[in-house]
């Protein structure tokens, strides 16, 4: 009788151990086969262009200054008038010029202590607004601006409220084009990286496509916009 529970006890102890070193293995290969499906590698293509802007928005300012208020609006008025017909005759449309409101400060209201030593109480600046599609007139007459010195307009450099800006508005027409550009380039480095990994390059896993920027060329050319995006690419690698 113990022989015989000896024996069964022998061979359920092989049996449970065969058990064990089967399921080991295939735990094991299970372990391995998933590691195998989380290979992946993650990258970046870059597309950029250079393209003209196809806006321009050119403030042109001037300050006045007078004793009397009467005199400070009709010479403002005035000025007004002569770079008006400055930008018609440059070429440039009613519509596309417009004339802000005057801004007028007295000095002498301003809290000073000694105001009665302020030499000219009034002063004022009018901005006259240029905002057209024809890119090339603007920067055009800028450069012909000087004229309007000749006629008794000292014209104010640009500041924060007087700064020529210069835009692109169409960038959904090249979308389509940057964002296959950059997803290609995302896949010519996930190719060599997997070529230099001795693996194979699978499908796409996850895919973000990056924000647009439009930046200036460079300081020195506003007018010329450079449109940048970056997207990321996450691909599987197999053996």
């Amino acid at each position: 009788m113990n022989n015989r529970n000896t024996g069964g006890a022998l061979v359920l102890g092989t049996l449970l151990c065969v058990g064990l070193v089967v399921m080991g293995y295939l735990i094991s290969n299970g372990i391995t086969a998933i590691k195998a499906l989380d290979r992946t590698v993650s990258v970046k293509g870059l597309s950029e262009q250079e393209v003209p802007a196809d806006v321009a928005i050119w403030p042109i300012k001037f300050n006045e200054a007078n004793n009397d208020l009467n005199e400070l609006y009709s010479s403002i008025q005035k000025k007004n008038a002569l770079v008006v017909s400055f930008l018609k005759e440059s070429g440039f449309k009613q519509e596309e010029i417009s004339v802000s409101v005057p801004a007028i400060v007295d000095r002498q209201a301003q809290g000073y202590s000694d105001a009665a030593r302020i030499p000219i109480r009034f002063s004022g600046s009018s901005i006259i607004t240029v905002y057209s599609l024809d890119v090339e007139a603007v920067r055009k007459t800028m450069n012909n601006v000087v004229d309007l010195g000749k006629g008794g307009i000292a014209i104010a450099g640009e500041d924060y409220q007087a700064k020529t800006e210069f835009l692109f508005t169409k960038l959904n027409d090249i979308k389509p084009a940057m964002i296959e550009e950059a997803t290609r380039n995302a896949r010519e480095v996930a190719e060599k990286f997997a070529k230099d990994s001795n693996s194979k390059l699978g499908k796409i896993r996850k895919a973000g496509q990056g924000q647009f920027t439009i930046s200036d060329r460079d300081s020195n050319t506003p007018h010329i916009k450079k449109v940048r995006v970056v997207s990321t690419i996450e691909y599987g690698l197999s053996d």
